[in-house]
């Protein structure tokens, strides 16, 4: 694909011949990584493309056989769709060679590697791993309680995956079109609601039993008791003596009924509210007025590494970048 074809040109970020450019700036739109050029290659990278509120879509090419490798992407989710040629890619424990009729779905949990054949360009969905999250526990009803993660290989011969595409179609277009349905913030963020909806919907992940089958049972009274307490007392100290003792049941009964009904413990769900509770305060909070350790420790968390490695689990960032944004 040529510079003239390759999509979203009015949103041009990036033409370079030099290999360190094209890993800085793909890195800063996309996530860093490590570029690797073919022996003997000349590099022609080309990166268009636009973020949202919580999506964002790119065109890429680097038109040279090139080998990508990154640890996790951490902050995101992409789905890369192959407009010209394949590439090879390595995610976790699966491979595929992606085409025109099969992308490649990465999330961020995941070691990748990736092989471009010297004349592959891809389109490339972006979505923000908090928006994807949350939008998936709100399909559920309940939070979330191991990692999403989806199935690498993407085929466009399933109904629900080609539904998928003529949404990224659409936004395309009018990624191209000024003026259009895209310059509407409410458009636009219906447009991103539907693309995740039916994102989580027709790509097969560590959810879809759940999506597409029979919801978890409401959790009997002594857990939903269990429940509101924890809630309700969740910066206190609390051992799951107290919350069982309270309710008035033993503490392997209480246990036994949260991984049932929740498939969680006690413990894991206080920490899940508190996080939830700190996160809500660094949302509103202003750097300067209110720090993290303050609001942390206000929260029973005195372990503040342990607080920091379970929060960027959760919300996908730092403490500390969301009280700066």
């Amino acid at each position: 694909m040529t510079a003239q074809t390759l999509p979203l040109t009015e949103h041009e970020r990036l033409h370079t011949h030099d290999a360190d450019e094209a890993s800085a700036e793909v890195g800063k739109a996309l996530a860093p990584h490590r570029l690797r050029l073919a022996k003997g290659a000349r590099l022609d990278a080309r990166l268009n493309g636009m973020m949202f509120e919580q999506t964002g879509l790119f065109s890429l090419g680097y038109g040279a056989e090139v080998s990508i490798s990154l640890d996790a992407m951490e902050s995101a989710f992409f789905v890369e769709i192959p407009l010209t040629g394949v590439a090879e890619v390595s995610h976790g424990q699966e491979q595929i060679v992606s085409t025109t009729g099969l992308a490649s779905v990465l999330s961020p949990t995941e070691r990748m590697t990736m092989h471009w054949a010297a004349e592959n360009s891809q389109l490339i969905a972006r979505f923000d791993r908090p928006a994807l999250e949350t939008r998936l526990s709100q399909m559920l009803g309940r939070r979330l309680r191991r990692p999403l993660v989806f199935s690498l290989g993407m085929d466009f011969t399933q109904p629900a995956c080609r539904s998928w595409l003529s949404l990224i179609e659409l936004l395309k277009v009018e990624a191209e079109n000024p003026g259009g349905m895209l310059s509407q913030p409410l458009a636009v963020k219906q447009m991103e609601g539907l693309l995740m909806t039916q994102l989580l919907l027709a790509q097969p992940n560590t959810y879809t039993p759940a999506l597409l089958g029979e919801q978890p049972r409401v959790a009997p009274p002594v857990v939903k008791r269990a429940m509101e307490l924890i809630e309700a007392h969740a910066p206190e100290p609390l051992t799951v003596e107290d919350i069982a003792e309270a309710v008035g049941v033993g503490t392997r009964a209480l246990q036994d009924g949260f991984r049932r009904h929740l498939d969680t413990t006690p413990m894991a769900y206080l920490r899940d509210v508190r996080l939830d509770r700190v996160h809500a305060e660094l949302t509103v909070g202003a750097p300067g007025t209110t720090t993290v350790t303050d609001i942390a420790f206000r929260w029973g968390f005195v372990h503040l590494g342990r607080f920091s490695t379970a929060y960027r689990q959760r919300f996908g960032q730092t403490p500390s970048d969301t009280l700066r944004h």
